[in-house]
């Protein structure tokens, strides 16, 4: 990290009321889409993201951990800080203590009571990112939860795949699209607040108390979160059936696996490799 870039860091905490803070302890973490810091001073922490062209990113991160922090059942890190110094965007965090183990049955609960929150449509007043990926949040008022999942959410990552060589499988998927909506019949879907990219890696506890981040916050079915969380792993049976999910019926599995399909999709997009012929098995399984 820069002198320019940490003064600047400093500056904006000063500008937020967090007062002058004299950085003694510049550390870096382990990384993903970001370099990763926790920044050390006065007797206090600052969890820190920069990378370089992620104002944007960064802008609709914050949005979504505002949109999280509306349900008190989660510790959710409040953002202190955001701008640009020395050609490096940065976004600056509340630190959290965070353990990676805690009460599942817990995490469920304040799950469901994060799916509670009604909004009025689908999507969401700006895009946002998957990951590093662009997610397209803007819905008509008069589409139902399957036209926007096919026009938000499928239909971009297979035109994705096709523009980076992955032929067959956009073919396949897009055959899929237009028998979508039919399979929705029947299925009573609302548009809740959704984490949007709830694997592991985004949940802790802080003080016992689940704790949640890095989101991609849209409204849509809660199934979608399940869906999600079922997918990577690292959720004991305890989280499902504290959220209620339990054994699915023929329905609701199939549509488990077809909200699955858009993170193997974003995956494929991102990493390539096995997600590719994942994704492509999942199609299959759907057709």
């Amino acid at each position: 990290m820069t002198p320019e870039l940490l003064a600047t860091i400093g500056a904006a905490l000063a500008a937020a009321g967090e007062g002058c803070i004299a950085f003694a302890d510049v550390r870096p973490l382990g990384g993903g889409f970001d370099a990763r810091w926790q920044l050390s001073g006065n007797g206090r922490r600052h969890f820190v993201k920069t990378a370089r062209g992620a104002s944007e990113r960064y802008a609709a991160e914050a949005d979504g951990l505002a949109a999280l922090a509306r349900c008190s059942a989660f510790v959710v890190p409040r953002v202190l800080a955001l701008g640009t110094a020395d050609g490096t965007d940065f976004l600056v965090l509340e630190w959290l203590d965070l353990a990676d183990a805690g009460d599942d049955a817990r995490l469920g609960e304040a799950l469901a009571t994060l799916h509670a929150i009604d909004c009025p449509h689908y999507g969401w007043p700006r895009d946002n990112f998957i990951g590093a990926t662009p997610q397209e949040n803007g819905c008509e008022h008069d589409w139902d939860w399957a036209r926007f999942f096919v026009e938000r959410r499928l239909r971009p990552q297979l035109l994705l795949a096709a523009r980076d060589g992955h032929t067959a499988l956009a073919e396949a998927g897009l055959a899929l699209l237009d028998d979508l909506p039919a399979r929705f019949a029947g299925h009573a879907s609302r548009p809740a607040l959704l984490h949007g990219d709830l694997w592991r890696g985004n949940v802790g506890f802080v003080g016992g108390r689940p704790a949640l981040f890095d989101p991609a916050v849209h409204a849509g079915d809660p199934e979608c979160d399940l869906a999600m969380a079922a997918l990577f792993g690292g959720f004991s049976p305890r989280f499902f059936a504290a959220n209620g999910e339990g054994h699915g019926d023929e329905a609701r599995d199939w549509r488990r696996r077809l909200y699955q399909l858009y993170h193997q999709l974003n995956h494929a997009h991102l990493f390539g490799g096995a997600y590719v012929a994942q994704a492509g098995a999942t199609i299959r399984a759907l057709a």
